[in-house]
């Protein structure tokens, strides 16, 4: 299944609409691909700054309030980025509140920022994504011994060396894996683009899907923004190369002492950051959800939610099934066919949904015109789309894209029951079937309960194949703003929005309660041991 989206994306340069093409090459090809490189080049440096330098901080230095800071910065998770886009930009732009006032005191024809630019596409996409970076490179300084750093200072070295030439190089892998999370984000972004009117693969896609109405130019387009992701891929493998960092972590790290200007500094730096990532946009929505919630919430906002909620719910119970079945066949039978091909059922992660949209548009629009052949071969009737345009499609989208989320809680879960227990129920006469409801399914109860959440939430947040692949009338929460930001009701739009920032808010206290501690880490020392996530 994750495998013929791309065989048929592949396949749609079999047919080449010279005319769109030619146009695309002349207006917006080049303009695509600058845009693109400016985008991701600058969220690559974000995003390593701010999370990089934030972890450091929280793991190093000692200054009031660090306890709270060090969960608070994870926050910006629960906010979708296309949520963020659309309030900065209802703030900012030239009409909006900031600007307004900034004419008044200042000068009527002055213009404090242009909020349309390519740098404030990339603020947004960073303020969203830096936890990526921030919690693995958090959790990648805790896992390193104290005392490197004690013998570093005896020979010499002040924080800044031990911070370029020790600290950071252990802690490679996880700074890059986090990163290479923030660019996949970034890259299958459309909402936040759309927003700001700024020209992706993503949009372009959906141009040449909507309004230029050619399937196989968007099967063109999605290729080569598949091109970009798989660089991307191989550019993360490059860097981790076949390196391995061993470093025995302690209980108690003794947290270096800042004096009252570095500490009023740090605590400046990092309140900006929240305020501007998190609270500052929460509050806005909220202001706005009082002001037009009367307008909103009525019975047809209430299908709306209902109907998240189902394609939510149907989504859960097919991935966390899907899921349950690849770790159970990865952990039974442990031969490499069956490793590769787990392997390659929880690679949809890595797709952007525009390119997951366009793949299954194509094997449905196949399966389709092969069904309707064979019905109309046995039948005088004729047959209506069985496909197309259905709910199916949505969650085979959603099943390809969120497996890898399902598998892991499942699969760490799983390799935490000894063979021992099913061994021992076997022998006391219970069956297979008995086993997986006395033993398995109990004792995996958390895991479900974390990949159920997981996939929940980010089927509610999913935007771009939604949008694409939805049957007439099956407007989403995100849909729903995406439709709203576009002809700029901005107020309307803040209800659905901060529904989804709550809902979000789930996965990220899951994550608060489940940091790695130094505590976590010396228990299982095998951690310290993996190079990557």
């Amino acid at each position: 299944m994750v495998l013929a989206p791309l065989f048929f994306i592949l396949l749609g340069w079999i047919q080449i609409d010279v005319v769109i093409w030619q146009h695309l090459r002349d207006t917006l090809l080049s303009h695509l691909l600058w845009n693109t490189v400016q985008l991701v080049a600058g969220v690559a440096i974000g995003v390593l700054v701010l999370g990089v330098g934030l972890a450091w901080a929280v793991t190093q230095w000692e200054f009031p309030g660090r306890r709270f800071y060090e969960w608070a910065l994870m926050l910006p998770l629960a906010m979708p980025a296309y949520v963020l886009a659309f309030v900065y930009l209802g703030l900012f732009d030239y009409s909006g509140p900031v600007q307004g006032l900034w004419r008044n005191w200042v000068d009527p024809d002055a213009q404090l920022i242009d909020v349309r630019s390519t740098w404030m596409v990339i603020t947004v996409l960073v303020l969203v994504l830096y936890p990526y970076v921030y919690l693995l490179s958090r959790s990648a300084f805790l896992m390193q011994n104290r005392a490197i750093y004690d013998a570093a200072q005896l020979l010499g070295l002040s924080q800044q060396q031990i911070f370029w030439r020790l600290a950071l190089p252990i802690a490679r892998p996880a700074v890059v894996a986090g990163t290479t999370l923030a660019l996949m984000e970034t890259l299958s972004d459309f909402g936040t683009v759309a927003i700001f009117n700024y020209d992706t693969f993503t949009t372009a896609i959906y141009k040449a899907w909507f309004d230029y109405f050619s399937l196989s130019t968007a099967s063109q387009l999605a290729s080569l923004l598949l091109l970009f992701v798989l660089m991307l891929l191989l550019t993360e493998r490059y860097l981790r190369g076949r390196t391995r960092y061993y470093s025995d972590p302690v209980l108690h790290q003794q947290r270096s002492a800042l004096n009252r200007t570095q500490r009023g500094i740090l605590l400046l730096f990092i309140n900006v950051i929240l305020i501007l990532a998190f609270f500052m946009p929460v509050t806005q929505l909220l202001i706005w959800s009082m002001e037009s919630a009367q307008s909103v919430f009525d019975p047809s906002y209430l299908n709306l939610v209902a109907r998240t909620l189902w394609l939510g719910v149907s989504a859960v119970l097919v991935t966390v099934s899907a899921a349950l079945a690849l770790a159970f066949a990865r952990r039974y039978f442990n031969i490499p066919i069956v490793n590769h091909a787990v392997t390659v059922a929880t690679l949809g992660y890595a797709l952007p949904g525009s390119v997951l949209a366009v793949g299954i548009m194509f094997v449905f629009v196949t399966a389709d015109k092969i069904s309707l052949s064979v019905i109309n071969l046995f039948t005088e009737t004729s047959a209506h789309s069985l496909f197309m345009g259905t709910v199916w499609a949505l969650l085979l989208a959603y099943l390809i894209r969120f497996m890898a989320v399902a598998y892991g809680p499942l699969d760490s879960g799983l390799q935490k029951i000894r063979f021992e227990f099913a061994e021992a129920a076997q022998t006391l006469g219970a069956s297979r079937i008995g086993v997986l409801k006395e033993i398995y399914l109990p004792l995996l109860r958390p895991g479900f309960f974390t990949a159920a959440t997981l996939v929940l939430v980010d089927v509610m947040k999913e935007m771009p194949a939604t949008l694409l692949l939805r049957p007439f009338g099956w407007d989403t929460l995100a849909v729903k703003i995406y439709e709203l930001t576009s002809e700029g009701e901005w107020k309307l739009a803040a209800l659905p929005a901060i529904t989804l920032v709550l809902v979000g808010m789930i996965p990220v206290y899951l994550l608060m309660q489940r940091a790695i501690t130094p505590t976590s880490l010396t228990q299982n020392h095998s951690l310290s041991k993996e190079p990557g996530i």
